[in-house]
């Protein structure tokens, strides 16, 4: 047994395990996954399915990566799983692989941290930077974009997006697709209720960019305006100089949303 593989742990025939990664006490790597340099396997790990995994993840105790998704639909197909860099996956995460009704996939971008008891469902596709707050549970399909932060104790419906840069309050139940930039919350009875001030302050977002975004999220959320007279407004802003990016991205969620957004 490698010096970097406990006595203890089973790594299937046909599994790549870099000499730089660490698998702990009794952990289960399968025949057909794939680890990146620099991942370390605390304990008690499954890895499972044809899954892909990045340099420099950390899985703690009683992860499990790669494993059947739970459809009814699923056949033993060699559906997928595949991680970036440098997340942090803690105790008893559940990642589940594709399907083939939904693409085959299920992938996690890098830099993320998945707290303990998070779920996440068949064929879901995780941005960077994102923290996934305990007890989250994406069902399938889920689309999370990139620096969200989840709600703890908080189920999210199949085919909802959370827009990038969303920060959502604990406990809170998703059904619709969730606006970028917005902070939503249970407490304001699932209403989005402004700007995530403070967490794109922390992102590098200028007091600009700030004041544009805010006029923009109080044209939709803040005022008597529908969602189409909104929309309107916020490309009156962008003919007149006054939006950005940030406000041609919000406007394009919003009109691509199909399940309707949280307002």
């Amino acid at each position: 047994m490698p010096a970097n593989i406990h006595p203890t742990a089973i790594v299937a025939e046909g599994a790549i395990v870099p000499d730089s990664t660490k698998i702990g006490p009794f952990c289960t790597v399968g025949p057909h996954v794939v680890l990146g340099e620099d991942c370390d396997l605390i304990s008690h790990v499954v890895l499972d399915g044809h899954t892909t995994i990045g340099r420099g993840n950390r899985f703690f105790p009683f992860a499990s990566v790669g494993i059947e998704p739970q459809d009814l639909k699923y056949k033993q197909e060699p559906t997928r799983c595949v991680l970036g860099d440098d997340n942090v996956i803690r105790e008893s995460v559940t990642i589940s692989r594709g399907t083939v009704g939904g693409g085959g996939i299920t992938r996690i971008g890098s830099g993320c941290l998945i707290m303990a008891y998070v779920h996440i469902g068949h064929d879901c596709q995780i941005g960077n930077g994102c923290i996934l707050a305990n007890a989250t549970t994406l069902a399938g399909h889920v689309t999370v974009e990139d620096y969200v932060t989840t709600p703890a104790l908080g189920p999210v419906h199949q085919y909802c997006t959370i827009g990038k840069y969303a920060y959502i309050g604990g406990g809170t139940t998703i059904t619709q697709d969730v606006l970028p930039y917005s902070l939503t919350s249970v407490e304001r009875n699932n209403h989005a209720y402004g700007l995530n001030k403070v967490g794109l302050q922390r992102k590098g977002f200028t007091d600009e960019q700030l004041r544009k975004l805010t006029t923009a999220m109080r044209l939709l959320i803040g005022g008597k305006l529908n969602t189409t007279q909104a929309l309107e407004a916020m490309n009156d802003m962008l003919d007149s100089g006054a939006g950005d990016e940030h406000i041609q991205y919000l406007i394009d969620f919003v009109k691509k949303s199909e399940r309707g957004v949280i307002k």
